[in-house]
């Protein structure tokens, strides 16, 4: 029963207040980082919608100021595959929510502008070099939360610490695996980094949500997902536990964890592997040319 509440969520609702508060959320023109952001805004936060296409941004930021009746939303240019697009947008003053949402999903085989495969690198790469940036900025706004938007599918990952780009072989679906293990090591890491600042982190399985990442999927999987669409969520489904992780009040001690269906829920052998979680942190700080102890 745990598996299939975890699988397909569950009703959720709080009316946590966020007045005061900043929120920034990438991939925040449709899906679930739109209907995150709409829910944000109607609790009365400041809301930044990071996108790459300022034209679907400038749509949903109409949609988002309409449905929440808050007119401090604005949108931000963010391409989290070209590390110059995100050192431009880490320039905000205040920021007590990181959600860190947008991703790519089982794409043919690619390359970010910083040369990085682009599963790994949109997913976890840009999002591990934007944490960065922002931290400072974070930590002066604790309390503070970082939402690391993950997917069951990180527990048939494996971390391929040799070859993190897939030179030597891509398989689409692999990839991604590793791309979304790498968001709950990730947020392990953070969260032991970050003790005792007021700043606390979370990763999370949404759900299998119909957005637009099902565009690369192959015509079986589409055949698939098809037949399974009514045991599926639609995006405002598909948010509620990115909402629940940002604002859920008995949250706020808690770092580290992966949740599942407005839960707690446990994660793969691999995303409690503090050694693995350790070699990733240090190859990200490599590959990205950080200093971040």
């Amino acid at each position: 029963m745990q598996a299939l509440r975890n699988l397909f969520g569950a009703p959720w609702s709080s009316d946590v207040r966020l007045d005061g508060q900043t929120a920034v959320i990438t991939g925040a023109n449709t899906g679930i980082g739109k209907e995150t952001a709409i829910d944000l805004a109607k609790r009365g936060a400041r809301v930044i919608l990071a996108c790459r296409d300022m034209e679907k941004a400038q749509t949903a930021l109409t949609d988002v100021i309409k449905s929440s009746g808050n007119d401090n939303v604005v949108c931000m240019k963010l391409d989290l595959s070209d590390s110059k697009s995100i050192r431009e947008f880490a320039t905000n003053q205040k920021l007590n929510l990181l959600i860190n949402n947008a991703g790519v999903m089982v794409c043919p085989y690619g390359k970010t502008a910083d040369g990085f495969e682009m599963q790994i690198g949109v997913n976890h790469f840009g999002h591990f070099l934007l944490t960065y940036l922002l931290m400072d900025l974070i930590k002066r706004s604790a309390p503070a939360r970082i939402v690391n938007v993950s997917s069951m599918a990180h527990s048939w990952g494996s971390i391929n610490l040799e070859d993190i780009n897939s030179e030597k072989s891509y398989n689409k679906n692999k990839a991604y695996a590793q791309s979304k293990l790498a968001n709950v090591l990730f947020t392990r890491s953070l969260a032991k980094r970050l003790e005792g600042t007021g700043v606390t982190t979370y990763s999370l399985h949404p759900g299998v949500v119909q957005t637009d990442l099902w565009r690369h999927l192959s015509a079986p999987e589409r055949f698939f997902m098809k037949i399974a669409k009514p045991f599926t969520k639609d995006s405002v489904e598909g948010a509620q536990t990115t909402i629940y992780c940002a604002v859920e009040p008995s949250l706020e001690k808690e770092s580290g964890a992966y949740y599942s269906g407005c839960a707690a829920a446990s994660c793969s052998a691999a995303g409690k592997d503090d050694e693995l979680a350790q070699k990733l942190w240090e190859l990200s700080c490599k590959m990205l040319s950080l200093s971040w102890d």
